[in-house]
Formats: C-alpha cells, structure tokens, sequence
C-alpha cells in the first residue's frame, strides 16, 4: 500500500492506529483557526526508510515530488523523519512539526486532502509469457489452483477470501520495520523462484520493485474487481484540517506541476489510472492522467 498506505494504503492503517487531529473541526469553525503552516519553508513529514515512497538519502518519489512542490513554491524543502505506526500522523502533522505528507489515500478523514495527484490500484505480477500472463482480475477462474502472494490485512485478502483463494496462498507481513525487511520483494523473489504464482501488490510498491526483479515481470492493474473493497485509490497531500489557504496553494502546485509530478510516477514504474478506477484496453499499456477536474 492508498500513503495511502505503514503500508501504501495509509488511510486505513491511520484510521486504525491514530487519534484525530486537535484541529479536526470542519466548516466554519475550522477556518477561523489559525494556520500553523510555515510561510518560509516547505516542511515535510515523511517516512525514513519505505522505498519507493521516501527515504532519508532522498531517493524515492515522493521525496522527489516535495521537491517539485517546494520548487513551484520558492522555498527551501526540509524533511522531518516519522516512521509510520501509531500515532505518526499525531506526532508530525498535528505536533506541528511539519505542514504535509506527500502521500495520503483520500477519504480519511484524519487529515484534510489535497486535490488527488494520481490515482493507483493494486496489481497483479506475474512471470511474463507465464500461465497466468494475460489475467487481469481476481475473479479469472484460472486463477484457481494456483498459489498467490498476499500482504495480511490488505484489501485484496479480503477478495482471495471471497473467491476461495486463500487455502493456497501465502501472505506477508504488513507492519514491519522497513530497515531490515521488505515484504514485497521478498514476495517477488518467491515469484522468480517459483514458490507461487503470482504476488499481489499496491501499485507503486508492485511496479516499482518489478523492474528490479531477476526474471521479467508483468504487472497489471486490478480495475476490473466487480465486488467490493475497492482496490484503487486516489493519492493526495496530507494536510491539518482547517488551513484551507495551505490547500489551495498546494492544489494550484498540483495543477500547474502536473505532468513533473507524472513524469516522476512514471518514472518509479507507479501504475497509474483514470478517475474512474477502470483501464479500457487502449490505456492499458500507458499511463493516464488523473482528471483536472477533481
């Protein structure tokens, strides 16, 4: 996991794990608080170790996305290092320590979202030109039989349980110290080696760490589920409830830097889809911009 999710979908893990923010009043009441956003710098909460999300060398995405934002804005970019878990979004955002998360699924309503910057799915990664090259949901009934990697307590669980899945499947852990541990390629090196079939994974993390692998990977987008959870998510800023100044400045970013901030998504293999979560077959093999008018 959608930062969105300690996982790419972190919406759902802050909902669990951390309380709201002091200033989660809505309306009226929100914009007459004073906001704390700093005006001479652009101070960024970001995780430490969680490629390809952000790392403290500066290499991953949303590291490199901050410094468009900052660039846009005129103002020196300065990172402040919070390893998701409990309580992150309490100690970053709502400590006042920083003024942004890069990376946030919408619809949680522990912050107050940006505009969404793009819009991901969980993906499917198979063995290119293997027995399940060409599935392109989990529904497919050649997927029966076969033995597939799953994160624990992610959205696509949830659907291997519904459609009798889970009797074969191997899952991974979803809350580990990043450091030492990386689930998704250990899941993707069981890929290469044969030890199951398939790896379901958030997109960014899935596409990403794919082009890395030892053997030549395909990595498809799951749009086509008919049954709930969603598996694609809007990404948007993280941001307090009730600076409302702050969130126009960073959507008018958003608007102007757009195709910066896709080129860099692009670049990190993140798989990217329209608004209404679906790819018709002639968009498959490319990547789509989020609409202008969300």
């Amino acid at each position: 996991m959608p930062k969105p999710p300690a996982w790419a979908i972190r919406a759902a893990l802050a909902l669990a794990l951390a309380p709201p923010l002091a200033a989660g009043a809505g309306g009226a009441a929100a914009q007459q608080v004073p906001e704390l956003a700093s005006t001479d710098r652009l101070r960024v909460c970001a995780d430490p170790a969680n490629m390809p999300f952000s790392d403290k060398a500066g290499e991953g995405f949303e590291n490199k996305i901050a410094a468009i934002v900052a660039d846009e804005l005129k103002r020196p970019l300065r990172f402040f290092w919070v390893p998701q878990g409990p309580g992150a979004v309490r100690n970053s955002l709502g400590s006042g320590l920083c003024d942004v998360i890069i990376g946030y699924a919408s619809g949680a309503d522990i912050v107050q979202h940006s505009n969404p910057y793009y819009r991901s799915a969980y993906v499917l990664v198979v063995k290119a030109g293997g027995p399940l090259d060409g599935v392109d949901r989990l529904e497919d009934p050649r997927l029966q039989g076969h033995r597939l990697g799953v994160i624990a307590a992610t959205p696509p669980a949830d659907h291997l349980l519904r459609l009798g899945l889970t009797a074969e499947a191997k899952t991974y852990a979803l809350l580990v110290d990043r450091r030492s541990d990386s689930p998704a390629e250990e899941a993707l090196a069981d890929l290469a080696a044969g030890t199951v079939d398939g790896v379901i994974l958030w997109g960014p993390i899935g596409g990403y760490f794919s082009k890395k692998a030892a053997v030549p990977l395909k990595v498809t987008p799951l749009v086509k589920e008919t049954e709930r959870p969603a598996l694609s998510f809007r990404i948007t800023f993280g941001i307090r409830a009730g600076e409302i100044q702050w969130k126009h400045k960073l959507n008018d970013v958003i608007r102007k830097r757009r195709a910066d901030i896709e080129a860099v998504l692009t670049s990190y293999g993140v798989p990217l889809v329209p608004d209404d979560g679906r790819l018709d077959e002639s968009e498959r093999d490319r990547p789509v911009r989020v609409d202008e008018g969300q």
